[in-house]
């Protein structure tokens, strides 16, 4: 495939229109509409519908647009850095990023990756549903405990756990009674399996209300309403303050946000800047260190 008749198409596809990708880029509108019909015969493709006014994709223009666009984007960063004599972090970083982690953390980390490389254009979009990165064009996906998967790389930068909380009044339920509970789904009566230095044990809970988002959790649990599961990084100013109080660990795995990347891609300029400041907020990626971007 020749490289420079894509480039040409991405400029096109880019700008919307032969006429004005010419316009952006100096270049003669003859030339791109030119070099377009060689890679659209090239490939036995029509990758543009033309009609008297208007530019638009085919269904086969838009995939190869979709797929060729980040990567065309790497090779003139690549070259650029080259030739300015070093990998100076530049151009577009996607990020996307779990809820909780965005509410409490990401608007700062952000901030201060954006002051420290001005020349990256960060975009950070929240979501807790899996992401397909390279169809929907991601640099770097934050996923908490993910799944394995081959196609991706990354590495742990912090760590979490669980723990159940409530308000000092709330009384602890005893001999089979259950504790009124906050949880993130409506449903019966639960048994929550927790840690204490006493050993292991169980709390029956009934739940009471259910809130979808832990934030939301965190502070029915302060105003007394019930008990509730939650990280201990988002308590950990209450539980300091006694204005909650811990029942338990919760018996199980603990959470870990890894920070992950295509395998197949070789690791950008950018990219691994954004790594190595995840790196330098989370040294030593405990739960406290997260605590320390979450408000009172």
């Amino acid at each position: 495939m020749d490289l420079l008749a894509l480039a040409d198409f991405n400029l096109v596809a880019r700008h919307g229109g032969f006429g004005k990708a010419a316009r952006a880029t100096g270049r003669p509108k003859a030339t791109l509409s030119r070099r377009v019909g060689e890679l659209e015969s090239s490939l036995d493709l029509r990758l543009f519908e033309r009609g008297a006014r208007s530019l638009k994709l085919t269904e086969e223009g838009r995939a190869l647009f979709e797929r060729t666009g980040a990567l065309l984007a790497e090779l003139d960063e690549t070259a650029s850095a080259i030739a300015s004599g070093g990998q100076r972090p530049r151009g577009r970083l996607r990020i996307s990023a779990p809820l909780l982690f965005s509410q409490t953390a990401m608007g700062r980390i952000a901030a201060g990756f954006a002051l420290k490389y001005p020349e990256v254009r960060l975009e950070v979009t929240t979501e807790d549903r899996p992401v397909d990165m390279i169809e929907e064009g991601y640099d770097l996906v934050i996923r908490v405990n993910p799944d394995p998967d081959e196609s991706l790389v990354g590495r742990a930068f912090l760590r979490d756990r669980l723990v159940v909380v409530a308000s000092p009044d709330l009384p602890r339920a005893s001999g089979g009674l259950a504790a009124p509970g906050v949880a993130r789904w409506a449903g019966d009566r639960q048994t929550w399996h927790v840690k204490t230095q006493g050993g292991r044990s169980t709390i029956a809970i009934e739940p009471v209300l259910a809130l979808s988002m832990l934030i939301m959790v965190r502070d029915a649990v302060r105003a007394g309403v019930g008990a509730a599961r939650l990280p201990i990084s988002l308590v950990a100013h209450d539980l300091a303050d006694g204005t909650l109080v811990l029942w338990g660990d919760i018996d199980g795995p603990e959470i870990a946000l890894w920070a992950l990347y295509p395998s197949r891609r070789l690791l950008s300029a950018r990219v691994s800047a954004f790594l190595n400041f995840l790196k330098q907020a989370f040294p030593n990626g405990m739960p406290d260190e997260l605590a320390a971007y979450i408000g009172r």
